[in-house]
C-alpha cells in the first residue's frame, strides 16, 4: 500500500509536536513535521520523526520546505494541515502596525503562500485535503485578543472561499475550530505581551496586571481538553471519504457557536465581558 504523505506545520511543541509524533505510527502514511528553530529541528530529528525546516514568514522558506518535501513523497502530497500560529495578547489599540502585520505573516499570509504552493500538486494528482486550524476566536471575540481574532476570522473566510472554488475538485478544505487546549499556546502568548504591548503607557494598565496572571498560570480554563482532542478530529478528517466543512473541538467551541447564532450582538457582547 501507498503511503499517505501529510505535511504538518508549527510541529515544535504543543498540538502539533502530539499529531506528528501520533500519526507517525500509523504505517499508512508518510507524515513530516515542520519548524522554524534549529534546535527544535535537531530534537525532533533525535527522536527519529521527520521534520523540515519552515519560516512562514519567509517565502524561500515556504518555497524550499514544499520542494523537499516533495522529494521525499514522490511529488504527493495527501494532506496539509496548516497548524502553525500563535496569538498576540494585547487591546486593539495598543497594537502597532508592524505587530499586528506580524500576526498575520504566520497565522495567515504564510499559511496561505504555503496552500497555493501544495494546491496545483493537489489538483494535478487529483486529491487532497487542506486542513486549517483555526479557533473559537474564529467565531466569536474576546477583548484584548484583537490581533488573533482578526487573524481567525480571516482564515475562516479565506477557507471558505477556497473551498467554494474547489467544488467539481476532489481536494477538500476543512477548519478545526478548538476551543482551549493544554498547550504551549498561553505561555507563547504571554512571551509576545512582554515583547510588544507596552503596558506601563496603556489605558489598560490596570487590567493588563489582572490579565497577566491569568496568562502565568498553569491552571487550566474551563473545558480544557488535551491535544488528543484535535488528533482525533484531524485523524477523522485524513479518513474521510467526504469530510466536513468545519469541526467544532471542546464545549466552549460548541457553546459559543450556538450562542452567535441564536443571541444579538448586544445580548452576546454582555455574555462575552462575563465569562472573558
Amino acid at each position: 500500500m501507498t503511503k499517505k504523505p501529510i505535511l504538518i506545520t508549527g510541529t515544535s511543541s504543543g498540538i502539533g509536536y502530539h499529531c506528528l509524533k501520533q500519526l507517525s505510527l500509523n504505517k499508512n502514511y508518510l507524515v513530516y513535521g515542520t519548524c522554524r528553530k534549529e534546535e527544535d529541528l535537531k530534537r525532533l530529528q533525535s527522536e527519529g520523526l521527520n521534520v523540515l525546516k519552515l519560516d512562514l514568514t519567509n517565502s524561500d522558506s515556504i518555497k524550499e520546505c514544499i520542494d523537499e518535501f516533495l522529494q521525499k513523497s514522490d511529488g504527493k502530497i495527501f494532506a496539509l494541515f496548516n497548524n502553525s500560529g500563535y496569538g498576540q495578547p494585547g487591546a486593539v489599540e495598543d497594537l502597532s502596525r508592524e505587530v499586528l502585520r506580524e500576526q498575520f505573516e504566520t497565522n495567515l499570509f504564510g499559511l496561505h503562500e504555503l496552500t497555493t504552493l501544495v494546491l496545483p500538486i493537489m489538483r494535478k494528482q487529483g486529491y487532497g485535503k487542506i486542513i486549517n486550524h483555526s479557533s473559537v476566536l474564529g467565531i466569536i471575540s474576546l477583548r484584548f485578543r484583537g490581533a488573533y481574532n482578526a487573524s481567525k476570522y480571516a482564515l475562516e473566510g479565506l477557507s471558505d472561499t477556497l473551498r467554494l472554488e474547489l467544488i467539481g475538485t476532489n481536494i477538500s478544505v476543512s477548519l478545526i475550530e478548538s476551543g482551549p487546549i493544554r498547550s504551549d499556546f498561553r505561555k507563547n502568548a504571554l512571551d509576545k505581551f512582554l515583547e510588544n504591548i507596552d503596558k506601563e503607557n496603556s489605558f489598560f494598565k490596570d487590567e493588563y496586571k489582572q490579565k497577566l496572571k491569568s496568562l502565568q498560570s498553569s491552571d487550566d480554563v474551563p473545558f480544557t481538553l488535551g491535544e488528543d482532542a484535535v488528533l482525533k478530529v484531524l485523524q477523522k478528517i485524513i479518513e474521510s471519504k467526504n469530510p466536513k466543512a468545519r469541526y467544532r473541538v471542546t464545549k466552549v467551541t460548541t457553546i459559543f457557536w450556538f450562542l452567535k447564532r441564536v443571541l444579538s450582538t448586544r445580548l452576546l457582547d454582555k455574555v462575552l465581558r462575563w465569562v472573558e
